[in-house]
């Protein structure tokens, strides 16, 4: 029996009263490595070192070989002509050349033997740096949406790493930017409306005339520019953004690909959903104030879950959430996760299979996890605060858990080289908390 949940757009407010248990050391609903592979990790050595070390002996003993004995051996030697000491110097030069390359590139050493290298050191050779670092980002990205959209989309957010540069910022690149993507949206306005389903295409053009003229569209961001503020221009992108993101949104109302046959009696999410969780502490104490605020015995999380990377994930948990499962649940803190309680009725939820997208695909892969030290990255990354995905399943880690989740706590400081987590790829991810703080 197919239980859809066709809607694009899926919003329900959720009131858990749920109790935060904080430091309870609850590791056993992740993989056997998620808890253990950073005590696992210590710094060692690295090859090049004793590598340095003996090619600085053997040239130490090459130098006192061949040095002279003594002052007579100097004095007998003194028809040695220029152009031979210059010979010599000029081999000398060479020898170090090569040295100095033989430390500082790959090549292989005398009695180094290259399998001592281990794999932990060989995953760290392969970061990537253009992961999502937000889940606003990444949710973004997830939308299947029009490739004239897209293109004016990476054009955009290419201006967000340009305001990262600390000294003078390059304003004349950013305007750049986005004339760029006007002339994208001015050129592929056709294209872009007749997207849009038909009920939603008069939506669509006064959010395609606002995206151009109105306040906080591409027009005003170039004014920004021009201005040379960096924090107006901040304001600016992302009101730009968010009004690009609405648009690709009404271009994907359903799913872009088909789900296997197998699946189909999984319920499914064909869109966006958004959920409020709030909770309350268990020992009755407050929750941090806010800027300005008053300390609160109850906090909302707002969790944005996304179908489009992974319908059978979100269906099954926007099920749970409609059915009321997760009511009165127990929230625990470790270092890593807050993880909901693993105590919901046996019957509730499905044994869905692990669902990934991976980067520059399709559809999703499932049962299958991701390799990270080969270049395959998630549409929706683990690696990022406040990211929500499902434990592994008690049985197989073939599949996600029925209805036990967690909210990953990534700490940069925690992560591999690239800022990517251990365990990326390696979870079903569908969403994110975007108001998430462990302060709370």
């Amino acid at each position: 029996m197919s239980l859809p949940l066709y809607s694009a757009i899926f919003s329900h407010r959720l009131s858990i009263n749920a109790s935060v248990t904080p430091c309870v050391p609850r590791r056993d609903f992740l993989s056997n490595d998620f808890s253990l592979r950073f005590n696992r990790i210590r710094r060692e050595d690295h090859p090049t070192s004793s590598a340095l070390n003996k090619l600085t002996r053997i040239l130490a003993k090459k130098d006192a070989s061949t040095g002279f004995t003594n002052q007579h051996d100097i004095l007998t030697k003194d028809y040695t002509s220029v152009l031979e000491h210059g010979a010599k110097r000029f081999e000398s030069i060479i020898a170090a050349i090569l040295i100095l390359v033989q430390i500082t590139s790959p090549l292989p050493l005398a009695g180094w033997n290259k399998m001592s290298i281990s794999p932990a050191k060989a995953v760290l050779y392969s970061p990537d740096t253009k992961v999502p670092r937000t889940g606003e980002l990444a949710l973004r990205r997830a939308i299947p949406a029009n490739a004239s959209m897209k293109a004016i989309q990476d054009s955009l957010e290419d201006i967000s790493y340009l305001l990262r540069i600390p000294q003078r910022k390059p304003y004349g690149t950013m305007e750049g930017n986005v004339k760029k993507a006007l002339k994208i949206a001015m050129d592929e306005k056709e294209s872009v409306l007749a997207s849009i389903p038909a009920d939603l295409r008069d939506k669509g053009s006064d959010l395609y005339a606002s995206f151009i003229d109105g306040k906080g569209g591409l027009q005003f961001l170039l004014e920004c520019i021009k201005d040379k503020d960096p924090d107006r221009v901040s304001v600016g992108l992302a009101s730009s953004l968010d009004t690009l993101a609405q648009l690709e949104l009404l271009q994907a109302p359903g799913l872009s690909f088909l789900l296997p046959e197998q699946y189909l009696k999984y319920p499914r999410l064909s869109g966006r959903g958004t959920i409020e969780f709030s909770i309350k502490k268990g020992d009755g104490s407050t929750f941090s104030p806010e800027a300005g605020g008053e300390p609160r015995k109850i906090a909302t999380i707002q969790v944005v879950i996304d179908g489009y990377s992974a319908p059978l994930t979100a269906g099954n948990f926007a099920k749970l959430v409609v059915d009321g499962a997760y009511n009165g649940v127990k929230l625990s803190c470790t270092d890593q996760a807050i993880l909901s309680d693993s105590g919901i009725g046996k019957n509730s939820g499905y044994g869905v299979p692990l669902e990934i997208m991976p980067s520059g695909q399709f559809e999703p892969l499932y049962k299958t996890t991701l390799s990270v030290q080969d270049g395959e990255l998630p549409v929706l990354p683990l690696s990022v605060y406040g990211a929500v995905a499902m434990a592994h399943s008690d049985v197989s880690e073939e599949y996600s858990s029925p209805y036990q989740f967690f909210f990953y706590l990534y700490d940069k400081r925690n992560s591999g080289l690239g800022g990517l987590s251990f365990e990326e790829g390696q979870f079903s991810v569908f969403g994110y908390a975007l108001n998430f703080s462990c302060n709370h």
